[in-house]
């Protein structure tokens, strides 16, 4: 069963981070009721694994695309990474 969350669907795959996460809350919630059936807590569980990596990897995506554009003193723009100061 690991290797079916660390695999992510294609119907999770073509999820923008806000429809996945708003999917992640759902699956929490009904985790949280107890009242699913044990199978059913299995199986959505392990979609709400998926999610919460396809949540991961948007997250990563979108840090590594962060950058800050800065003015250097002859007038010229320089793009850097956000965490480069």
């Amino acid at each position: 069963m690991s290797g079916e969350a660390n695999t992510i669907p294609d119907n999770i795959a073509g999820m923008n981070f806000e429809d996945a996460l708003s999917a992640l809350e759902e699956i929490v919630k009904n985790l949280e009721s107890g009242q699913v059936s044990l199978e059913q807590s299995i199986d959505i569980y392990t979609r709400g694994t998926q999610l919460r990596q396809h949540c991961d990897n948007k997250l990563k995506d979108a840090t590594a695309r962060i950058e800050k554009i800065t003015k250097a003193q002859d007038g010229t723009l320089a793009i850097t990474d956000l965490d480069a100061g």
